[in-house]
């Protein structure tokens, strides 16, 4: 189901200088498919459901240094989402349970730490942040994983 994952603001980098304001990303399965202003996307893509986020949407956060502790891998693995984490360096997932862990997740694992993106045609992996910087909402691969309640 094609989603509009919309924002009073939108990040494409997380150092994003221009960002584009009353926004949203459209997310169809998953991939990315328009970035753009919210009344636009909302008339190109009438179908669309609507979610809507407090803050900022920006890229998914690339995880580079030892994962959260936790009872569980999948609890571990679980911390990096609510972090806004859609991807981790390969160097901290050496444990084949953390790593199988991430795998079932969908949780990008990289070789070395590369900035994030949105990008039309790339991967749907974003994060919602609120005014306070708290991560209220992970999407990876298109689905969201992590909403702050």
């Amino acid at each position: 189901m094609l989603t509009l994952h919309a924002a009073p603001v939108v990040r494409l980098t997380l150092d994003d200088v221009a960002p584009l304001h009353d926004a949203a990303v459209a997310v169809d399965g998953d991939r990315i498919v328009a970035i753009g202003p919210l009344a636009e996307l909302r008339e190109a893509f009438a179908q669309a459901r609507v979610r809507q986020w407090p803050g900022v949407i920006g890229p998914g956060l690339v995880h580079d240094g030892p994962v959260p502790d936790a009872p569980s891998p999948r609890e571990r693995i679980h911390a990096l989402l609510r972090l806004g984490a859609t991807a981790v360096v390969a160097a901290h997932v050496t444990d084949p349970e953390l790593r199988a862990a991430a795998h079932r997740n969908g949780l990008a694992i990289l070789g070395s730490p590369r900035p994030p993106a949105l990008v039309q045609t790339g991967r749907a992996d974003l994060a919602a942040f609120d005014a306070a910087g708290q991560c209220v909402a992970t999407v990876l691969a298109g689905r969201l994983v992590h909403r702050r309640s």
